[in-house]
C-alpha cells in the first residue's frame, strides 16, 4: 500500500484548488462557497495516494449535524489510517485565521487549532499551507501570529513545514510538492 498524504482544513480555504494542482485533474470541483467536497476522495499518484478531505467547520446551507458528521468522518479516517499517513497538509486561510481565532479563543478551542493539535498528537507529520497570502497586508506579522496560536515559537520561517501560498495563482505549489516528496521518501525509509 502506498503512503497517504491527506489534505485537511476548514471549509473554503483552498483545499480543492491544491488537490487540482497536485493531481492535474481538472474534474476536481472548486467552488466559491463552502462545502463543495462532502466525501473523502483519493487520488493515486506516482509515489503516494493523495486524500482530499471535506472541509471541517461551517458548511453553508447544511444543518449542524452534517458539519458534525463530516468532522467525525475526518477524525475517524485520521485515527484509523495514521500509521500509513506520510503527511497531513493542513490548509489555513491566511486572511481570516487570526480574526477567527481571536473571535473564538475565549469561548472554545478554534477548530483549526484543534485539528493541528490532533494531527500532531497522532504523530502525523504536518505541512502547513497558509493560503490567500495575496490578501494579507502584514505577512510576517500574520505568519508569526499563526505560529503563536499553534504553539510554535516565532519567527515562522524557522519552521520548514510552513508554506505561505496563493494557490489560485499557483504560488507555493512547487514548495509543497518538494515537502510532500521529502515526507513520502522519509516515511518509506522508516517503514
Amino acid at each position: 500500500m502506498k503512503p497517504r498524504v491527506v489534505v485537511v482544513g476548514r471549509s473554503n480555504v483552498g483545499k480543492s484548488t491544491l488537490v487540482r494542482a497536485l493531481t492535474g485533474d481538472k474534474r476536481v470541483k472548486i467552488g466559491k462557497r463552502p462545502g463543495v467536497t462532502l466525501k473523502i476522495n483519493e487520488y493515486d499518484l506516482k509515489n503516494y495516494t493523495l486524500v482530499d478531505m471535506p472541509g471541517f467547520g461551517y458548511v453553508k446551507g447544511r444543518p449542524k449535524k452534517v458539519e458534525e458528521r463530516i468532522k467525525d468522518m475526518i477524525v475517524r479516517y485520521l485515527e484509523e489510517n495514521s500509521d500509513n499517513i506520510a503527511a497531513a497538509i493542513h490548509v489555513l486561510d491566511g486572511k481570516s485565521f487570526v480574526q477567527i481565532v481571536e473571535r473564538w479563543k475565549d469561548k472554545e478551542i478554534p477548530i483549526d487549532i484543534e485539528m493541528f493539535d490532533f494531527i500532531t498528537d497522532l504523530k502525523i507529520s504536518p505541512i502547513l499551507v497558509v493560503n490567500k497570502m495575496d490578501k494579507v497586508k502584514n505577512k510576517e506579522e500574520t505568519l508569526n501570529k499563526i505560529c503563536e496560536y499553534l504553539k510554535l515559537s516565532p519567527p515562522w520561517h524557522q519552521w520548514k513545514f510552513i508554506v505561505p501560498a496563493c494557490l489560485k495563482k499557483n504560488e507555493g505549489i512547487e514548495e509543497i510538492k518538494k515537502l510532500i516528496n521529502k515526507r513520502v521518501e522519509l516515511f518509506k525509509k522508516l517503514k
